[in-house]
């Protein structure tokens, strides 16, 4: 399997999240060939601002996987993870990183800030940006645009 692959697994988990109209961001974490864990967005259901799709996989892969140390494992996830999410990618010791769209408002792996790249850190992951980037945007730019017209037109 490939990336373009795993991260279309991922966009495709990211199609829940409307579901519940939740912003369409999915994830999947895969080890070897393997997906251990898969998310979606999370925080409108659930009501908790911690529940992004990065964060859910990562605590699903870990306890798949029986350990915190996320070590052999690449997430994909849909859109730039923000900072909390890319500081969970540090603290969980993942080796590599893939995800489709920039975030330039929020993105702190490239756009804001580069945690997971930051050297001053304990650790460092591999990022490969851009994958499948056009899918991954229009998800957002259609939930968005849904959420600006008016009610009857829904």
């Amino acid at each position: 399997m490939d990336d373009v692959t795993w991260m279309r697994e991922a966009i495709a988990e990211a199609e829940l999240a409307s579901a519940h109209d939740d912003v369409p961001i999915g994830a999947v974490v895969v080890r070897g060939d393997e997906v251990v864990a898969r998310a979606h967005n999370r925080r409108e259901v659930d009501a908790d601002p911690t529940a992004h799709a990065e964060i859910l996989a990562l605590r699903q892969a870990a306890d798949v996987v029986g350990s915190w140390r996320l070590a052999g494992c690449t997430l994909y996830v849909t859109l730039e993870p923000c900072t909390m999410c890319a500081g969970a990618l540090v603290l969980a010791r993942l080796p590599r990183l893939v995800f489709a769209a920039d975030d330039p408002k929020a993105g702190a792996v490239g756009a804001l800030y580069d945690i997971p790249r930051d050297p001053r850190l304990n650790h460092t992951v591999t990022v490969v940006r851009g994958v499948e980037a056009e899918a991954g945007a229009a998800l957002l730019r259609e939930f968005f645009a849904a959420r600006r017209r008016p009610r009857a037109s829904r």
